[in-house]
């Protein structure tokens, strides 16, 4: 099995980080669109639009496993028959920002492996702006 970890760090609070994580509305800004609530239980969905690599589309199943504001929240991540993983994040207050500790474990294939590293470098870019961009709104 593989794993992906990352460590990201936000000039943020945790409570504006944690919004960002689990709002539907804000996931939809940065990841994919979806019917997330945060609450353990909850089986939602990730719409992730028609691209070259993927023509159709994909719809990842989730269901939410640990959600404990603003310091964890995890869920799985599985698509069809081809990935059954679990997405989780620890929030932890580092000065006035945020230390966030990422990890997308279960992986079997290297292939897929690949993709969601990219895919989530992408995203969290994404994460990153949008944050900035709250922030210099509530300016």
């Amino acid at each position: 099995m593989h794993t992906i970890r990352r460590e990201l760090r936000f000039p943020q609070a945790p409570e504006t980080v944690w919004r960002a994580l689990a709002t539907s509305a804000a996931l939809a800004e940065w990841m994919y669109p979806n019917d997330f609530e945060p609450r353990v239980g909850h089986r939602f969905t990730f719409q992730v639009p028609p691209k070259p690599q993927l023509p159709n589309g994909l719809v990842v199943c989730c269901e939410v496993v640990t959600c404990a504001p603003p310091r964890e929240l995890s869920f799985t991540w599985v698509v069809a028959d081809f990935l059954d993983t679990r997405v989780s994040y620890r929030l932890e207050a580092e000065g006035t920002g945020t230390r966030v500790l990422f990890e997308h474990s279960g992986f079997e294939q290297k292939r897929a492996l690949g993709g969601a590293e990219y895919g989530w470098t992408m995203m969290h870019g994404q994460l990153e702006r949008i944050l900035e961009q709250q922030g210099n709104e509530a300016r």
